[in-house]
C-alpha cells in the first residue's frame, strides 16, 4: 500500500506536467551551453579592452552557474532558468555586464525581450533565449580567471566580495549546500553493500528530495501560499523545509516524506528557526532572527536567514494550510485516500465575503510589466496597512485579467477576514499606498486603484478558485528601441565604443537600453 501511494503521487505529478520531457531538458541544456560560450567570448573581449597581455587574455575565463528550481532539478516545462554569471575582477557590472554583455546578447537571434533590472536587491538581466525565460545576475570574483567548475563555497573565491556580488551568489551557494546536506545513505546505512547498490541508494535519496519538493511547490501554489512578494513562501524556503524533513527521515518513502513534511511544520514551534544539520558548523551559537515570524536559516552560513516578507496575515494562512495538509495526509493508508484532495485550489470565493480588488493598468504591455513589477515589490507595505486598519487579510498571489477590459491590466483579489469594521476606508489606504509606490519609481507610472468588492460582484472570468490564474515575473525597466541612444566609450581604450545606452541614462549605471 505504501508503494502504491507513492506511485500514485508520481503519476499525479506526471499528469500535472511537473516533469519536463527529454526534449525540453535537452533544449535547456543547449541554452545553458550557448550562454557559457557567449560569456566566454564576452570576458575575452573585456580583457582585450583592458589591454591585458595576450597570454592572459587566452587564459581568462568566466562561467555560468544555474540555481533555483532548475539548479535543484525541480523545474517544470514552463519554468524559467535562474543562472548566475561569474566574471573576473576586471569585468565590472555597470560597464561590462550591463553594456557590453547586454549588447552581445541583444545581437543574438535567439535572444528576445531583454531587460536590465537594476533596481532590484539583486540586479540582473532578464531575457528569453530560444523562448526560455532567463534571469541572469552577475557576481565579480577577485580572480583573473573564473574556472569552469568554480567552488562557490571555497573561501578563496569569496574573499573581499562587494555586497551586490555576495547577494548574487547566495542562491547558488544555498542550492549547493542543500544538496550537500541531504542524508548520505552510502555512509550511514550501506557501507557493506556493493558500489552499484550504494550509488543506487544515493540517487534514490536525491530523487525523493526532488519529488517531494515538486509536490510541495504544487501544493503551495494551489493553496495560495507561494510567492515571497505577497508574504508567502518562496522557492528557497520550501527547498530548505523539504531538505530538513529528508534529513530527519532518511529512509522514508515518498508518501511518508510528504506526510512528515506537513506533520513537522503543522506543529513547529515558531519562531524557532528551521535549520539544516551541518556537521561543518558549530552546533550552538547561531544568531537569533527576531524580525521574521517564520525564520529559515540559509545553510551556507550561520549568520544568514532567508529573506522573508511574511506578515501576521500570511503567517496565519501558511500555518492553517500546514495543518490542513497534516489532517489530509496523516492517514495515507485508508482505502478512500486521494492525493487530489491535498492539491485542491484554495476556495477564495467561499472563504471570503469581501475582497480588496487591486487594479493595475498601463498604456501598453511593456509599461504594464514595468509597473506591476514595481508595485508588487511594495506589496508588503499594503498588507501591513490592511492589517492595521482591518485585521487579517489573504493576499492571493494569483494575477487575473478582466476579459471585459481592453487596456493592458492585471487584477489581484485579496480576501478580507471579518475585521474590526465592515466600513474599511479604502480611499485612505489607497492614498497611503500610492505615496509608497510613487517614491523612487523611475519609469512611466501606470494606474493603481483599490476597491472593496463583495464575493457576489466578482467577475466569472476571474475564476478565483481555479488555481489557473496568470503569473508574471517582476520587471522594472523595459527596452524601448525608439528612444534616442548614445554610444558609450571604454574607460580603458580611447575612442573605443563598447555599446549604446539611452540618451537619458544615469551616468553611474547606464541603462543599456533596458
Amino acid at each position: 500500500m505504501d508503494e502504491e501511494r507513492s506511485l500514485s503521487l508520481v503519476q499525479l505529478m506526471t499528469n500535472e506536467g511537473l516533469v519536463p520531457s527529454t526534449e525540453e531538458e535537452d533544449k535547456r541544456r543547449n541554452v545553458i551551453q550557448k550562454l557559457k560560450e557567449i560569456v566566454l567570448a564576452w570576458v575575452k573581449r573585456v580583457a582585450w579592452q583592458r589591454r591585458l597581455p595576450k597570454e592572459q587574455i587566452a587564459e581568462t575565463h568566466a562561467t555560468i552557474l544555474t540555481y533555483g528550481s532548475y539548479g535543484l532539478g525541480v523545474h517544470g516545462s514552463e519554468s524559467d532558468i535562474d543562472a548566475l554569471c561569474l566574471g573576473p575582477e576586471f569585468a565590472t557590472m555597470a560597464e561590462d555586464f550591463f553594456v557590453v554583455l547586454h549588447n552581445m546578447l541583444k545581437s543574438r537571434p535567439e535572444v528576445s525581450e531583454i531587460h536590465c533590472v537594476k533596481d532590484a536587491k539583486v540586479p540582473l538581466m532578464r531575457f528569453k533565449f530560444d523562448g526560455i525565460l532567463i534571469d541572469l545576475p552577475y557576481a565579480c570574483l577577485h580572480v583573473l580567471s573564473v574556472p569552469e567548475n568554480v567552488d562557490v563555497l571555497n573561501p578563496f573565491f569569496l574573499r573581499d566580495l562587494d555586497e551586490t556580488s555576495w547577494k548574487s551568489l547566495s542562491g547558488v551557494r544555498a542550492n549547493k549546500c542543500i544538496l550537500q546536506l541531504l542524508p548520505d545513505l552510502e555512509d550511514r546505512y550501506r557501507m557493506d553493500a556493493p558500489s552499484f547498490y550504494r550509488s543506487h541508494f544515493l540517487a534514490d535519496v536525491f530523487q525523493k528530495f526532488q519529488s517531494v519538493l515538486r509536490c510541495i511547490k504544487l501544493w503551495a501554489k494551489r493553496r495560495g501560499v507561494y510567492g515571497n512578494l505577497h508574504g508567502f513562501l518562496g522557492g528557497v524556503h520550501l527547498a530548505i523545509l523539504v531538505a530538513h524533513v529528508c534529513q530527519n527521515h532518511p529512509k522514508g518513502s515518498l508518501n511518508t516524506l510528504v506526510a512528515n513534511f506537513f506533520k513537522t511544520y503543522a506543529y513547529w514551534p515558531w519562531p524557532t528557526p528551521v535549520m539544516l544539520q551541518d556537521p561543518m558548523l558549530p552546533a550552538a551559537g547561531y544568531p537569533s532572527e527576531t524580525r521574521s515570524l517564520m525564520p529559515i536559516r540559509l545553510p551556507c552560513s550561520p549568520h544568514e536567514y532567508c529573506h522573508s516578507n511574511i506578515t501576521r496575515s500570511t503567517f496565519y494562512k501558511i500555518r492553517t494550510e500546514f495543518l490542513r495538509g497534516h489532517n489530509t495526509t496523516r492517514d495515507l493508508m485508508r482505502p478512500d485516500f486521494d492525493w487530489h484532495f491535498l492539491f485542491e485550489p484554495f476556495p477564495y470565493s467561499k472563504k471570503f465575503a469581501r475582497f480588496v480588488k487591486v487594479y493595475l493598468s498601463a498604456s501598453n504591455q511593456d509599461e504594464l510589466g514595468d509597473w506591476v513589477g514595481w508595485v508588487k515589490s511594495r506589496f508588503r507595505s499594503l498588507i501591513l496597512k490592511l492589517e492595521e486598519v482591518q485585521g487579517l487579510c489573504d493576499p492571493n498571489p494569483t494575477e487575473y485579467i478582466d476579459v471585459d477590459v481592453t487596456e493592458p491590466h492585471i487584477v489581484f483579489y485579496w480576501g478580507l477576514q471579518p475585521g474590526r469594521t465592515n466600513l474599511l476606508d479604502i480611499v485612505a489606504v489607497e492614498k497611503d499606498f500610492l505615496k509608497n509606490i510613487h517614491n523612487g519609481f523611475q519609469g512611466s507610472p501606470g494606474r493603481m486603484e483599490l476597491l472593496v468588492v463583495q464575493a457576489s460582484q466578482l467577475s466569472k472570468s476571474s475564476q478565483l478558485d481555479s488555481g489557473s490564474g496568470r503569473r508574471t515575473k517582476a520587471c522594472w525597466k523595459n527596452l524601448d528601441y525608439n528612444r534616442p541612444r548614445i554610444p558609450v566609450y571604454s574607460q580603458h581604450l580611447p575612442n573605443y565604443i563598447i555599446g549604446y545606452v539611452d540618451a537619458k541614462a544615469d551616468s553611474k549605471y547606464p541603462s543599456a537600453g533596458g
